[in-house]
């Protein structure tokens, strides 16, 4: 019973409900192994072992009643961006420190509807902005598969618990491939849901018309039954979409044959080393092999502005949320002066250099005079790659991709070069700048180091991914793989 800590979410929840093991004892056996390598990983901001042991026993108790869920006693992660009340939430940045929620968000009470098993609150890139987790007031994450490297972002901290063990589910945010690259390098499986599929009510803002929660799972099948659980309609969230979530897992098992996929030639560039390129074509072959129809001539040639317009917009709404931290309603509040002093020193004290330089790139975008040239025009592309997507799912079911160019790199490589970070998220961020739903899943190694494939579907298409993701994930043999973290 020691290391039931290695189990996927849903073997787990089978185990439970035959009565092998108790929510308590799978609980304290996650507890034991975030004890031993937390130290080493730093996957989390806050630990909650006292509410994770009543939660434990609330399921228990569940389980009896016969009351139980799909989520029920599973031990989950939580990104310190995912306000829980009574519980600290951080957004990873000194600003939020202290911030105790008096409310849950609606992923937060839905997990707790399911009875979940909160172990803590992960970390992440500050206020979300970060490709690495190295952006954390609070130390920067390692990777489990090699703690000298990163474990990508801004989800790291959800990615590499997972990956170690220190959970067997997570929720992380993507904004733009903050789900799908830490899960590509820590070699776990990341959903980011089409935009409105998850309520963004109670968490906190970095792009609004970008952010959306999504499930991290050891599994396809994880993920999906994750998604079941959180997915629908929230009134209190006005991008929320009204129409009824469809049961995920009901397309897993499925077969793929005659499905028709794309491989777009702008996703197989220069930058992609060559390991990476490698273990997707191999999985490409293998996915012919299912019976799938596999185009590697589709172009996409809008996609490579994404970058472009991803970061003026991002940054705008970016600097538009995030004013909200000026030191007089909640938060850190420096003194000591006049009402725009304190602002200034409450912001230059909390707010980290990844963060300013966003907020000072935004701020520009929607300055008068530059509006209509940076930020309006950057709106104007976006609706031209959303078009293109759309008219390439006319033709395919899914667009297959790798996830991030490389495998994970060295802790400090990139953090003196912001556009050489930003580059890591070339491959996820045309499919957040146009809404779409994406699932990043391990294809193989690379130089001992996981590589992530990525499958983009059309809008609410979550169902064909997720099908198509576990069909390969079945082949390749690839599910629950832990890193090899002693």
């Amino acid at each position: 019973m020691s290391e039931l800590w290695r189990l996927s979410a849903h073997a787990a929840g089978e185990g439970l409900r035959a009565r092998e093991f108790t929510a308590v004892e799978l609980t304290e056996s996650v507890l034991a192994r975030v004890e031993a390598v937390e130290p080493r990983v730093n996957a989390y901001i806050t630990r909650m072992d006292g509410i994770a042991l009543e939660q434990a026993r609330e399921a228990d108790a569940r389980f009896a009643a016969g009351t139980a869920t799909p989520l029920t006693g599973i031990p989950f992660a939580v990104k310190d961006l995912i306000v829980t009340k009574g519980v600290r939430t951080t957004a990873g940045s000194r600003m939020l420190e202290n911030f105790i929620p008096p409310y849950d968000s609606h992923v937060a009470a839905q997990l707790k509807r399911a009875g979940a098993v909160m172990v803590g609150k992960a970390n992440m890139d500050e206020f979300a902005m970060g490709s690495s987790t190295e952006h954390s007031a609070f130390g920067p994450t390692a990777n489990p598969w090699d703690t000298g490297r990163v474990p990508g972002g801004s989800s790291g901290g959800s990615a590499a618990a997972v990956a170690a063990g220190e959970c067997l589910a997570a929720l992380g945010s993507d904004t733009g491939g903050s789900i799908r690259q830490p899960a590509a390098l820590c070699g776990v499986v990341g959903l980011d849901p089409t935009y409105g599929r998850v309520s963004r009510y109670g968490i906190v803002a970095f792009g609004s018309s970008l952010d959306q929660v999504g499930p991290i799972g050891r599994d396809v099948e994880d993920v999906a039954a994750i998604l079941d659980g959180i997915g629908g309609h929230d009134p209190r969230d006005s991008t929320s979409d009204p129409a009824p979530s469809p049961d995920m897992r009901h397309y897993l098992g499925r077969d793929v044959r005659g499905m028709r996929l794309a491989a777009p030639r702008e996703y197989f560039g220069d930058g992609i080393e060559p390991g990476v390129r490698a273990r997707v074509e191999e999985a490409l072959a293998r996915l012919e092999r299912l019976g799938c129809e596999v185009d590697t001539d589709l172009s996409l040639p809008m996609t490579e502005h994404a970058l472009a317009v991803y970061y003026l917009i991002a940054p705008s709404e970016a600097s538009s949320n995030l004013a909200r931290y000026d030191g007089v309603k909640y938060g850190l509040s420096a003194r000591g002066g006049s009402m725009w002093e304190n602002m200034e020193r409450t912001r230059a004290a909390g707010f980290g250099e990844e963060v300013k330089r966003r907020i000072m790139l935004g701020a520009y975008a929607l300055s008068a005079g530059y509006y209509d040239q940076f930020y309006l025009k950057a709106q104007r592309v976006r609706t031209l790659i959303a078009r293109e997507f759309r008219d390439a799912f006319a033709r395919y079911d899914a667009l297959v991709t790798p996830t991030a160019p490389t495998v994970a790199f060295p802790r400090g490589a990139k953090l003196d070069d912001p556009y050489a970070m930003y580059l890591n998220d070339a491959l996820t961020l045309p499919a957040s700048v146009a809404g779409l739903p994406a699932l990043s899943l391990p294809c193989g190694l690379s130089e001992g180091l996981p590589v992530g494939l990525q499958i983009i579907g059309d809008v609410g298409a979550e169902g064909a991914i997720l099908r198509i993701g576990h069909a390969l994930e079945r082949d390749l043999g690839q599910a629950n793989r832990l890193a090899p973290l002693p």
